[in-house]
């Protein structure tokens, strides 16, 4: 895996202006444990990742190991890491017409939820859902995908970071954006989120895209307003948790990182929906990098 950010200001006036990037290379294990790392800017606790296993256990390792860079593209990238390399196997669905059984003669298990067994780990899987099999595995005859456009916008050939072409071969891509600008000490967000990869045909397939819209307030940093809007999404169940989202209006965004897997826990969430949320705890620091005055 690959990952890489930037922070832009985009001002009023002039070109825009890059304050910061990250980048990290990953290798892992077929179950997801970290078996290499490296990373730009640099950290000397890095290593301390290795044999880290993807998930819960990873975010954990970051938080102890990385805290003191939170708020910089770096941390943000690598906390990622934990649901980008949980999605990313759907790719071989585009390209494999048995995509599952190929992965089991390779030896290769699903690391998601209970060894595999989904039941009641987020709105989506939740028990009677379409989207499980009997013994409450993923029943793929059922899932859904998009056909999806470029990510760049040929109007705003800047508002993306340089990526790396995918064509002609499986590979999976993350991508995701917060924008965030003031109006009269209120801070107004647009964040979009996206799971894509390309396919046989030339052209890319989406599996999940969110849009996010949110309201907060820039003295004490609470939530005051928040609308999701679930855009592709694999089962009809899944967009039930957009609405549930709203438990989180009130609480510190600072604290999203954890307030979220508190508050929206089990079938009240959606795994990358919470990733989205999660990562609006870097908001804060981002408004402060906003020049003063005009709104």
């Amino acid at each position: 895996m690959q990952g890489r950010g930037r922070d832009l200001l985009t001002p009023f006036d002039g070109d825009p202006v890059e304050l910061a990037t990250g980048e990290f290379r990953i290798r892992t294990s077929p179950m997801r444990e970290i078996l290499e790392i490296s990373a730009t800017p640099d950290h000397p606790r890095l290593s301390d990742m290795v044999g880290v296993r993807a998930g819960g256990a990873s975010r954990h390792a970051l938080a102890a190991t990385l805290s003191d860079i939170r708020g910089t593209p770096t941390f943000q990238l690598l906390d990622d890491f934990a649901g980008a390399s949980l999605v990313a196997g759907w790719i071989w669905s585009r390209w494999i017409a048995d995509w599952q059984a190929a992965m089991r003669s390779k030896g290769t298990q699903s690391t998601a939820g209970n060894k595999g067994r989904m039941l009641n780990i987020c709105t989506g899987f939740t028990e009677g859902a379409s989207s499980l099999s009997d013994v409450g595995s993923v029943d793929h005859s059922h899932q859904s995908s998009t056909e999806v456009g470029p990510l760049v916008n040929p109007d705003d050939p800047v508002g993306w970071h340089a990526m790396t072409e995918q064509t002609g071969r499986p590979q999976a891509r993350r991508a995701r954006r917060i924008d965030v600008w003031r109006s009269e000490g209120v801070l107004k967000i647009d964040a979009g989120f996206q799971d894509s990869g390309p396919n046989p045909q030339g052209t890319r397939t989406a599996i999940h895209e969110y849009r996010v819209y949110a309201e907060i307030d820039e003295v004490d940093e609470m939530l005051l307003s928040l609308q999701v809007l679930p855009l592709i999404l694999p089962f009809r169940e899944c967009p039930g948790a957009s609405m549930k989202a709203a438990r989180m209006v009130g609480q510190k965004v600072a604290d999203f990182r954890q307030a979220v897997l508190d508050t929206l826990v089990g079938t009240l969430g959606c795994t990358h929906l919470n990733d989205v949320l999660r990562a609006l705890a870097d908001v804060p620091t981002l408004a402060r990098l906003l020049p003063k005055g005009r709104s």
